[in-house]
């Protein structure tokens, strides 16, 4: 019997994005899945797209708030709300592949410690396999994980034992990262499936549904994650999430090492091994 998921996509701004994500999300369900949408702030023509699909059989909810709640408001509202053995966040600006929910959905039933697993958001090219392969591990049923104490904060799928453990996501944590890592340190191991499981990130000027092809496209589109690290320039933002993609790869896989004093102690020598390469 397959494990019902409830998947929350937060729309803001995006109408164009919007207009591909989520009639691909809304069709890539069936029965067992149910779609909550919850629109962040006043675009009409985002909330036209929305409201659109209000009748398809597979959108269960739906929730508009005028305030921009970012991500932790829409996420708790699903964290708090939902029944689903399963839960999923997918953004306004990814689009999912054939098959994404069903693979991800049979690894978490057939191994019982996989807490939240996720879809590949980078270009393929991305994938570095003489280093994902030292952290990919082989578990039950023949599934494979490249193992991270933290996913990105879309395209995933997490038990909801997982929130019933740690509980909603706190003011503090302000992003899913964090969570994901307490997570890990519970005792779940938290990854990507391997093979991996495509998502086309938009906001990803290698894509090729971007809204992002030139700089002034770039600060008109702004994404968060680019407004918050001061990105203004195409070539910047590609080069930080190529960046990202290898980091993620690199990356110890001890979620001691991202919490507490250990955090402090693992900041400090990167910032010693940043100053290094300037010499």
């Amino acid at each position: 019997m397959s494990w019902h998921i409830d998947i929350l996509m937060i729309t803001y701004n995006r109408p164009g994005y919007t207009r591909l994500s989520l009639p691909a999300l809304l069709d890539s369900c069936d029965e067992t899945m149910r779609v909550w949408v919850w629109q962040n702030g006043a675009d009409v023509e985002t909330l036209e797209v929305v409201r659109s699909y209000l009748d398809h059989p597979r959108l269960h909810r739906f929730h508009h708030s005028l305030e921009n709640g970012f991500v932790r408001e829409p996420t708790n509202w699903l964290f708090n709300e939902a029944e689903g053995d399963l839960l999923s966040v997918i953004a306004d600006d990814c689009l999912v592949s054939d098959g994404w929910a069903d693979k991800l959905r049979k690894a978490h039933q057939d191994v019982a410690q996989f807490g939240v697993i996720a879809c590949w958001h980078f270009p393929v090219d991305d994938y570095i396999p003489e280093l994902a392969q030292k952290k990919t591990y082989r578990f039950a049923c023949g599934h494979q994980l490249m193992v991270n104490p933290w996913v990105q904060g879309s395209g995933v799928i997490m038990k909801r034992e997982c929130v019933d453990a740690l509980g909603l996501l706190p003011p503090k944590d302000k992003g899913f990262t964090r969570y994901c890592i307490r997570i890990a340190a519970a005792g779940w191991t938290n990854g990507w499936c391997v093979p991996l499981v495509p998502i086309d990130h938009m906001d990803d000027p290698r894509s090729p549904n971007t809204m992002l092809k030139t700089d002034a496209d770039l600060e008109r589109h702004l994404p968060l994650s680019a407004w918050m690290r001061g990105t203004r320039t195409i070539e910047t933002w590609t080069a930080h999430l190529r960046k990202s993609a290898r980091a993620i790869q690199e990356s110890p896989i001890d979620p001691r090492l991202y919490l507490g004093v250990r955090k402090k102690i693992r900041r400090l020598w990167t910032r010693i091994k940043r100053q290094e390469l300037l010499y």
